[in-house]
């Protein structure tokens, strides 16, 4: 198979922790070193707080794997400074076009408005992804990696985690306050701790391939039903950077996954979707079969289960590594208070009753596509077929077109952390709990992004309304929020620039905050919203939230 991209390999370095006499002490211990533990080490060195990321190889993912990265995960990664890379190498997209047999039925647009920083999806290699991380972390004195460390075994003793982790040149041992364990679906802690998935393996197997191919087809996602070069099957297209393709088979549960691998079998297919008059080369073949499962529990004690170590999706939709993502911006704040004195311990428990119910919702929507792409019985496929007429012709059906629902941020509904949402908003705005929205802002004249003023730390967002500024109110206001434990950093956002505060010069922040009436946000260190008020609120209603937000009584 030819390979465009060149594979670094990171030096392994003999642990000091092998001339212990006992267990190596450390505040957080991180296991896997794909997107997801990268993701983790970085967000919490963000907030300072010092990790050991452990990973058995010495180098980047083999092959592509996840290569659509939300707009979500971008805002994500771009607090640590790794997403404007990516966004410069990748392929930009939010157009999809969806075929029955050669004709188009119909397109549609993923980001219909402009004002975001960041694009609705690029397609990027994984390893790009975990390189450029790789080199972003390495700048900070907070994360130590550990290469060709693989972890052979986890006892829980004391409510710590003992690892044992073997090297090139022995086994040692690390006493953990905190686990991450971001290992994957074959997730060794979750193995040693005897732990399990729950849900649903279908019996249908897809084809994964790349190919690199001199060609300059459209920046957009294709999704075939039934396609005349892959009959009674579904296929999906999509450009990838440096002129690679991925391409997606649906193989039916009766083929043979070895002979379905072998790269003669592979040509053939893809000779009868492309044609003879095209080259090609091929970079990677995978074939997997469907699977929707989760852990029960994401938290066991001290160790947090992460991505695909805690839930498994299929590929379509682009929700498994987006959504491991999610899951350590979700972690990595309330980890990091905890650590600092600045909240309870019961602020952990809600990363399971935040993130089951998210990964919930991704175990829905993939289990609802694979139903749809490949119907089970009669009337499923009446239904299908029923479907695919109307939505040509009528723009309602093209709702019910389930080619793979693209990842989403979930909007976060867990009773302990329920807070204030007034109910004057009417619908208007953005909900609690769910993720901010992004808006060109200006600052002293420079033009920014309101995303980039939130997150890594708890925010009053406050809405100034048409009139003069009170410098003296929002410097009172401001102070009562420091004596706040956590801290909150006070933001106040005007359409007519003054001098200490952001402007909205399209007033877009405005439009989609429903600010007209002088709103006030309190935003979460992980950019979703804790509470929200019209008009103005006091610090006692503030202080309430916050103690809410951070899994305390809601009393100050």
């Amino acid at each position: 198979m030819h390979r465009s991209y060149s594979y670094p390999e990171y030096v392994y370095r003999r642990p000091v922790a092998l001339d212990r006499l006992g267990p190596e002490p450390c505040n957080v211990v991180i296991v896997g070193g794909g997107p997801v533990g990268l993701t983790a080490a970085l967000e919490l060195a963000g907030h300072g707080i010092e990790t050991i990321l452990l990973d058995e190889d010495d180098t980047v993912s083999g092959g592509s794997r996840s290569i659509c990265w939300s707009k979500r995960t971008l805002e994500v990664l771009d607090r640590s400074g790794v997403a404007d890379r990516m966004v410069d190498k990748g392929v930009l997209w939010q157009r999809g076009r969806v075929y029955r047999g050669e004709r188009e039925i119909y397109d549609f647009d993923l980001l219909p408005e402009p004002g975001h920083k960041m694009p609705a999806f690029i397609n990027l290699q994984q390893y790009y992804a975990e390189e450029y991380m790789i080199d972003e972390a390495a700048k900070s004195d907070l994360i130590e990696f550990r290469w060709l460390n693989r972890v052979s075994g986890i006892e829980i003793v004391d409510n710590q985690a003992m690892l044992s982790v073997t090297t090139p040149d022995g086994t040692y041992r690390i006493r953990a306050c905190h686990v991450i364990a971001a290992d994957g679906v074959r997730s060794t802690i979750r193995r040693s701790m005897g732990l399990d998935f729950d849900g649903r393996t279908f019996e249908e197997r897809f084809l994964i391939t790349d190919i690199r191919m001199d060609v300059d087809f459209p920046e957009e996602r294709r999704f075939w039903f039934d396609p005349t070069f892959h009959k009674g099957k579904s296929a999906l297209f999509h450009r990838q950077p440096d002129n690679v393709y991925r391409i997606d088979l649906q193989l039916g549960p009766e083929t043979d996954p070895k002979e379905e691998a072998n790269p003669d079998t592979v040509v053939a297919r893809i000779r009868r979707m492309i044609g003879d008059d095209l080259d090609f080369d091929i970079e990677w073949i995978s074939v997997y079969t469907f699977t929707c499962r989760r852990m029960a529990r994401f938290r066991h004690g001290p160790v947090f289960f992460a991505g695909d170590s805690a839930h498994v999706v299929s590929p379509f939709g682009a929700r498994g590594g987006n959504g491991g993502i999610q899951d350590v911006d979700n972690l990595a704040w309330k980890l990091a208070l905890v650590l600092k004195g600045e909240a309870r311990e019961t602020l952990l428990e809600t990363y399971n009753s935040e993130r089951v119910p998210a990964a919930d919702e991704n175990l829905m929507n993939s289990s609802r596509s694979t139903d749809f792409m490949t119907p089970k019985n009669q009337v499923s496929e009446d239904f299908r077929e029923a479907v695919l007429d109307l939505s040509e012709r009528v723009p309602f059906a093209r709702s019910l077109v389930n080619s793979g629902r693209l990842s989403r941020p979930h909007c976060y509904r867990a009773d302990i952390l329920d807070t204030c949402d007034d109910t004057f908003f009417l619908g208007e705005g953005i909900p609690t709990g769910a993720a901010a929205l992004d808006a060109p802002v200006s600052d002293s004249g420079r033009v920014g992004w309101l995303l980039n003023y939130l997150g890594g730390r708890f925010v009053l967002l406050w809405f100034w309304p048409s009139g003069a500024f009170g410098e003296n109110v929002c410097e009172k206001l401001a102070d009562a929020l420091l004596g706040f434990k956590p801290s909150v950093e006070l933001i106040v956002l005007s359409k007519i620039s003054y001098t200490g505060m952001l402007g909205d010069p399209e007033g877009l922040a405005f439009r989609r905050w429903s600010g007209e009436l002088g709103a006030m946000y309190l935003v979460r260190p992980d950019q979703h919203i804790a509470g929200r008020w019209r008009g103005t609120a006091t610090p006692e209603m503030i202080g309430a939230v916050l103690d809410r937000a951070v899994a305390g009584t809601g009393e100050r």
